[in-house]
C-alpha cells in the first residue's frame, strides 16, 4: 500500500497526459472533425481509408516510401559507423577519451542546429554556384562527387539521412563499446589459448555476446526514425520531396483537419508499436529466463 501511495501521482499523470491524450486522439481520428467548427459525428475508419485510397497525389503513402528509405539509411549507417568506432575504440588508442567526446559530443546538439547546419553543406548548388559539400568537391576537381543532395527527387530521402547519422553514430559506439567492456575477459584468454585468430575471436566469441545491444541499438534507432521531425524541417522544410508522417501531420494541423491529423498520428503510433512491443515482449521473456 505504501509502495503504491508513492506511484500514484506518476501514475496518474501517465494516465492523463500519455494513455489519456492516446485515447482522445484514437477517438478524433474516427471522427469527422475537419475543421475548426468541431466534431460533426462518428465515421469509423474512413478517414484511414481516405489516407491509402483518396489522398491527394498519394500525399501518405508517399511519406510512408520516404519513411521506410529514411529509416534503412539511418539505421544502416549508423550501426556500421557506430560499431567501426566502437572496434577501433575497444582495441585501444591513446587518447580514447578524447576520441570519445569528440564521436558523442554531435549528441548534445539539438536537431535544429545541426540541420541547419547540414542545410548548407548539403546545398545544391553545382560549379561556380555550388556552396558546402559541393563547393568543397568544385575546389578539388571533384565535379564527377556533386549532387543535388536532398532536392533529389530519388534519392533525396538517402541524403537526408546523412545529418541523423552523424549525430547519432556516436551514440551507437557508446552501446557497443560499453558492450564489449562487459564482456568478461575469460572469454578473450579462452578464446586466445585455443589458438582463435582476431577475426576468429569476433566473429565467434565477442559479436555473438553483442546481439542483444544491437538489437536494442536497431530499436532504438528505429523509434527515432519514425518520430523524426526537427532535423527535417530544419533541412528541407515542408518539401514534398523530403516529406514523413511526423511532416505530413503537422501541415495537417495547420488546415484545422484534425481528424485527418489525427488518423495519420495513430497509424504512426501503430508503425512505432510494431517495432517497440516484440522487443518489449523478447526482453521481458529473456528476463524471466535469467
Amino acid at each position: 500500500m505504501p509502495g503504491l501511495l508513492l506511484l500514484s501521482p506518476s501514475l496518474i499523470l501517465l494516465a492523463v497526459f500519455v494513455y489519456g491524450l492516446i485515447g482522445w486522439t484514437v477517438k478524433l481520428s474516427l471522427s469527422d472533425e475537419h475543421d475548426a467548427l468541431g466534431d460533426k459525428g462518428f465515421v469509423g475508419l474512413s478517414n484511414f481509408s481516405h489516407l491509402f485510397t483518396e489522398d491527394i497525389n498519394d500525399r501518405f503513402t508517399h511519406s510512408l516510401k520516404n519513411l521506410l528509405i529514411f529509416t534503412v539509411v539511418f539505421m544502416a549507417g549508423a550501426l556500421l559507423m557506430g560499431v567501426l568506432w566502437a572496434l577501433l575504440l575497444e582495441r585501444g588508442v591513446r587518447g580514447e577519451g578524447f576520441f570519445r567526446a569528440v564521436y558523442l559530443f554531435p549528441m548534445a546538439v539539438s536537431f535544429v542546429a545541426s540541420g541547419v547546419v547540414w542545410r548548407w553543406l548539403m546545398n545544391s548548388g553545382t560549379g561556380e554556384q555550388a556552396g558546402g559539400l559541393n563547393r568543397i568537391f568544385h575546389d578539388l576537381h571533384l565535379g564527377f562527387l556533386e549532387n543535388p543532395w536532398w532536392t533529389d527527387p530519388d534519392w533525396g530521402m538517402a541524403a537526408m539521412a546523412l545529418p541523423a547519422i552523424w549525430q547519432l553514430s556516436g551514440y551507437v559506439m557508446a552501446l557497443f563499446l560499453s558492450g564489449f567492456r562487459g564482456i568478461p575477459a575469460d572469454l578473450r584468454e579462452a578464446a586466445a589459448m585455443d589458438g582463435a585468430s582476431t577475426y576468429q575471436l569476433y566473429r565467434h566469441v565477442l559479436f555473438p555476446q553483442l546481439t542483444p545491444t544491437a538489437l536494442s541499438a536497431m530499436i532504438i534507432l528505429g523509434h527515432m526514425s519514425m518520430k523524426m521531425f526537427d532535423l527535417i524541417m530544419s533541412v528541407s522544410g515542408a518539401q514534398w520531396i523530403t516529406e514523413v508522417p511526423a511532416v505530413y501531420v503537422w501541415q495537417t494541423l495547420l488546415t484545422s483537419d484534425y481528424a485527418k491529423a489525427a488518423a495519420i498520428s495513430v497509424v504512426l503510433l501503430l508503425l512505432i508499436a510494431v517495432v517497440i512491443v516484440p522487443y518489449l515482449i523478447y526482453n521481458n521473456r529473456v528476463e524471466r529466463r535469467s
